[in-house]
């Protein structure tokens, strides 16, 4: 179960899956969460879903974030999905961001993305939607 209290950081990995290279708008989602006062994990580029998970379980966090540019969402967000399910672990919220299709987005929103932004999205709106998620599954 989510740990985050209100006087400890909830602690978010982000974490870019696949063979996407493109790194710049995870990194500025990272630094402000971290200025947003989260504990900021970020994995880096090119993981599977199964060190995502991995990561995400041996690191304790309270949230994951995904963020995808190559196309690949609809096979590689299910699989962290999967993977967190049976690890028992899929209390943990996960959002995304990326050049996700509205229908693909609607059917990853049905398998149990939480939320997903798109180009354009205000920081704000990524802190703010990090912290109710992060506050719905304590």
């Amino acid at each position: 179960m989510p740990h985050a209290h209100p006087t400890t950081p909830i602690r978010v990995l982000i974490a870019k899956p696949g063979l996407d290279g493109h790194d710049r708008g995870a990194k500025v989602v990272a630094r402000a969460l971290r200025d947003a006062g989260f504990e900021v994990i970020y994995a880096g580029l090119r993981q599977t879903p199964e060190e995502i998970v991995r990561a995400a379980l041996e690191e304790d966090v309270d949230l994951i974030g995904l963020s995808i540019l190559s196309g690949a969402h609809m096979a590689l967000f299910p699989r962290v999905l999967a993977l967190l399910k049976k690890e028992h672990a899929a209390n943990i919220p996960v959002f995304a961001g990326g050049i996700i299709p509205d229908e693909d987005a609607r059917q990853l929103k049905r398998a149990g993305i939480r939320a997903i932004f798109g180009p354009g999205t205000s920081l704000q709106e990524i802190v703010t939607t990090a912290q109710r998620l992060v506050r719905s599954a304590a």
